[in-house]
């Protein structure tokens, strides 16, 4: 399936504001969670940087230690 960078713009936008439902090119998908989401946006990630041939980018979980004095 080709996608387009308007779907994954779309997805990102929705994950980002924490919806689940959207609407792109007169199409409506509602997700039933955000991991569900998640793994649409890396696959199609993923698809689209085998067309152009660009690696994945690396995610990495960020962690905060708090010092105390």
């Amino acid at each position: 399936m080709a996608y387009t960078q308007t779907e994954l713009d779309a997805l990102k936008s929705a994950f980002a504001a924490g919806v689940l439902r959207l609407t792109y090119d007169g199409k409506s998908v509602e997700y039933g969670s955000a991991e569900d989401m998640l793994r649409r946006i890396r696959v199609i990630e993923g698809e689209m940087a085998k067309v152009v041939g660009k690696p994945l980018p690396v995610a990495g979980f960020a962690s905060v230690r708090r010092m105390h004095r």
